[in-house]
């Protein structure tokens, strides 16, 4: 079974345990914290990682950080993946959950470009209208890159929605250079 399928499965169980615990989005939050950290602190990595260190040892230590920070049923889950090693598969459960629950509050993620940084209310007002435009609540992500001069570039999934300056100006070039050549 690939990894991306089994990610997949626990994170439908994670979504479960949530739900009875009436937390989904807190629990998001956690499980994406956690993956974090073991993306950026390589020795929580090799120690995750480590075959000399056995699973009672990464679970009793997992007890230790988390025990009074998540909820029992959570950590259970933690010691659980310890205990089958899957441990390494948590930055990928985490993305496999908010990926289940973005589906199921039919929310989207948008990364939005823009060529100087937001006013204020602007970021609402762009997700508001990309809401409306898509038919579901949309989450902007905003980068800003002033090389595209103006307007802005938005990438939902795999589609791209470029209203740049930029490409304006290389769209009227475009066509100027076409009638001069007619």
């Amino acid at each position: 079974m690939r990894d991306s399928t089994i990610a997949r499965n626990y994170a439908e169980t994670l979504i479960s345990l949530a739900d009875k615990a009436g937390d989904r989005e807190g629990w998001g939050k956690t499980v994406q914290g956690i993956a974090d950290a073991i993306q950026s602190d390589i020795k929580l990595r090799q120690f995750l990682e480590s075959p000399r260190i056995s699973e009672t040892e990464k679970s009793a230590v997992l007890g230790k950080a988390f025990g009074d920070k998540v909820p029992a049923i959570f950590l259970r889950f933690l010691q659980i993946l310890v205990t089958k090693r899957r441990q390494m598969l948590i930055p990928e459960i985490a993305i496999e959950y908010n990926d289940i629950l973005d589906q199921s509050e039919s929310r989207v993620h948008a990364n939005v470009t823009v060529a100087q940084p937001p006013m204020d209310g602007d970021e609402k007002s762009i997700g508001d209208q990309l809401s409306r435009v898509l038919g579901k609540r949309v989450i902007p992500h905003f980068s800003v890159n002033p090389a595209i001069l103006g307007g802005i570039i938005v990438k939902v999934g795999d589609t791209v929605m470029d209203g740049s300056l930029r490409r304006r100006l290389h769209r009227l070039r475009w066509q100027i250079t076409r009638r001069v050549s007619e």
